[in-house]
Parts: C-alpha cells; sequence; structure tokens
C-alpha cells in the first residue's frame, strides 16, 4: 500500500537507506559522515585549481617579505584568497591595520548573501552543526553546496566536507608556494596569475541554471567593472555581488 500523497518526505543518506533519528533534524535536513566524505569528493577538482591559487599567493607573500610560516599562517586563520591577495596589495611596514581590516570587511561582504543563501538549509541544525562549517564557507564551497541542495540532497555535512577538500590544498599549497617563492621571480610570466578567475569561471558553470541565469549575472559583471575602473578599493566585489542578487530576486519574484 503505497503512502499518503500528503506524508512529509524520508530524508536520505548517503547509501541509499533511510536516515536515522540521531541523523535527521528538522526539516528533513541530515549532517553525516556520509555527507562530509561526499564534499570532500565534490571539491576535488576545485581542489587542484585551488592548490594552484595557493601556490602563487604563497610565492606573492614570500616577494612581499612575509615568510613562510607567516605566510602559510595567514592562510590558515584567514582562508580567504581573494582578500589575503588585495591585503597583500595594501601590505607595508608598519602594515596599515585599519585600512587591510576594512578592506578585508569589503570583500567579504559577499559572504554575508552566501550564508542568507544556506540559511534555508542550515537552519534547522544545531548551532555547533550550523555555523561550525561556516568557517570553511568560500565561493567555491558555496556554489558546490548551493548546486548540492538543488539536486535535492539533503545532507549539510557536504558544506564542511568540500571545505575541509579545499582548505587543506590552499594552506598547504600556500607553504610549497611560499618555499619556492624565490625561485619564482614573476608568477604572471607562467601565467599562474589566471588560476583565481579560472576557478570563479568555473563556479559558473557548476552554477548555471539556463537563460534565466544570465541577466542577473551580466548586471553584476557590468557593474563591478565599471565601479572597478570608478572606485578605489575592492568595492567593485560588493557592489557587483549586491546589484546582482537585487536583480535575480527581483526576477524571481515575478
Amino acid at each position: 500500500m503505497s503512502p499518503p500523497t500528503d506524508a512529509p518526505p524520508v530524508p536520505w543518506v548517503g547509501d541509499g537507506r533511510p536516515a536515522t533519528t540521531s541523523e535527521r533534524s528538522d526539516g528533513g535536513v541530515v549532517f553525516t559522515t556520509r555527507g562530509l566524505l561526499a564534499g570532500a569528493r565534490g571539491g576535488v577538482p576545485l581542489a587542484l585549481s585551488t592548490a594552484v591559487g595557493g601556490a602563487v599567493f604563497g610565492a606573492v607573500a614570500r616577494r612581499t617579505g612575509l615568510s613562510p610560516a607567516e605566510a602559510t599562517l595567514m592562510s590558515a586563520l584567514v582562508n580567504a584568497g581573494s582578500a589575503q591577495l588585495v591585503a597583500l596589495e595594501l601590505w607595508d611596514e608598519p602594515p596599515p591595520v585599519l585600512a587591510l581590516a576594512l578592506t578585508t570587511l569589503i570583500v567579504n561582504l559577499r559572504h554575508v548573501l552566501m550564508g542568507a543563501t544556506l540559511r534555508p538549509w542550515f537552519a534547522a541544525l544545531p548551532p555547533a552543526k550550523a555555523y561550525g562549517p561556516l568557517f570553511w564557507l568560500s565561493d567555491e564551497t558555496w556554489a558546490l553546496t548551493v548546486a548540492e541542495r538543488e539536486r535535492g540532497q539533503r545532507d549539510a555535512a557536504f558544506l564542511l566536507g568540500s571545505g575541509l577538500a579545499l582548505y587543506a590544498a590552499w594552506v598547504g599549497s600556500t607553504a610549497v608556494g611560499a618555499v619556492a617563492g624565490a625561485a619564482i621571480r614573476d608568477p604572471a610570466a607562467w601565467g599562474l596569475d589566471f588560476a583565481f578567475p579560472a576557478v570563479f569561471a568555473s563556479l559558473l558553470v557548476v552554477l548555471y541554471r539556463g537563460r534565466g541565469d544570465v541577466p542577473p549575472w551580466a548586471v553584476a559583471a557590468a557593474v563591478a567593472v565599471a565601479a572597478e575602473r570608478l572606485l578605489p578599493g575592492a568595492w567593485y566585489i560588493l557592489l557587483g555581488g549586491v546589484v546582482g542578487a537585487v536583480v535575480g530576486g527581483v526576477r524571481g519574484a515575478r
């Protein structure tokens, strides 16, 4: 006898069996080891490109005057590639702490928007499971997690798994790049400066759902380019993200 059509959906875990009570949380969301491993596997392709970016950062940090230990510690504690590269552009002796803090804040304000999109998934979890993995939230892990959720998956540990995979690649490659930095005089000559644009371009492929995505993306890109040319600092990142999100929200509300 088939269950009634209005019965609540049963959450499933990675091996195809129903989630147990201990694995299940309100709203059908689960947080399991299987989800963590699935996230780690899903993060491997992007971890490879992240490793290239980390090596570039390490080499640039070394030329800026940071020791390999300092560069590696920065990647381990900050874990934000774009903000770290912007910080290196402002680096001086003594470091301009206020300017560095404000610029990093501006660059990373987009995480507020990313966190808001994940709230429907993570709000049902206990605080430790909801907020702990957010340290590993990045553009890449956010894109992978959103794509996983839109495929109907319910295991929120996916974010933690993908985040740990990229984190290991980022911190480890930073150390390698910083140690080898003296031997790479010009990363651009090797094309390594394209590592970060390549990562972001690959995210568009992951997130693309159809022609409806094109208008907000195009508007965000246009605003970001205009702001980069007209405004100092990294305001173009925030403005492009906010305007693109508003356009996407307006179109979705129609």
